[in-house]
């Protein structure tokens, strides 16, 4: 859906989650992303009473879905699914940005969560709830590709950290090196696991 056709409510949790990951949630203010949604101030208190907690929850939980929703798309465009070919697919979408955007913004949960896991609880929360959605996507992927339940899981969880330390050492050194060596290394280890015809 293009930015224009969401309503102010949601224009307000995306631009949220596009600052978060840009600035973080502490740099990240209520007035900006009023600005950036181009809503009126007063709509904040209306759509989200509970402040800019409720907000930076809300587009944490966006921040997970919509990565849940991409591990569906991914699959879907891979000619021959794979556990490898999933993990491409993943890291593809940050190589690709970090290459054509630079390196100005990473994960939105990541970012709440360095900022806000020991303050807030609800933000923890919220975070650990996106991971837990994308991680879920992710494995159940795996599964439909022939790896066995449990494994899978594991190997999900091994993917988002993986990726997730990669993003952060790309922004760090200005270079996409992190996130093409995790793709090729672990990608035989993911292709390994698969223990039964997905046909």
């Amino acid at each position: 859906m293009a930015v224009s056709e969401r309503g102010p409510r949601e224009r307000m949790v995306f631009g949220a989650a596009q600052l978060i990951r840009r600035d973080g949630v502490t740099a990240t203010g209520m007035r900006d992303v009023a600005a950036h949604a181009r809503a009126p101030r007063g709509s904040l208190q209306h759509y989200f009473p509970g402040g800019k907690e409720q907000l930076v929850n809300e587009a944490v939980a966006w921040a997970g879905a919509y990565a849940g929703k991409r591990v569906a798309r991914f699959v879907g465009e891979l000619a021959e699914p794979s556990p490898s070919g999933l993990f491409a697919a993943m890291v593809r979408q940050w190589t690709d940005e970090f290459e054509t955007a630079g390196f100005v913004a990473g994960c939105p949960v990541a970012a709440a969560t360095v900022d806000c896991a020991d303050s807030s609880d609800s933000v923890r929360a919220a975070a650990a709830a996106a991971f837990a959605h994308w991680s879920s996507a992710v494995a159940q992927a795996l599964e439909g590709m022939g790896v066995p339940g449990p494994r899978a899981g594991s190997l999900a969880t091994l993917m988002i950290s993986s990726l997730e330390g990669a993003i952060l050492m790309a922004r760090t050194e200005r270079d996409v090196r992190a996130l093409t060596t995790v793709a090729r290394e672990l990608g035989p280890l993911l292709d390994a696991c698969v223990t039964r015809s997905s046909g």
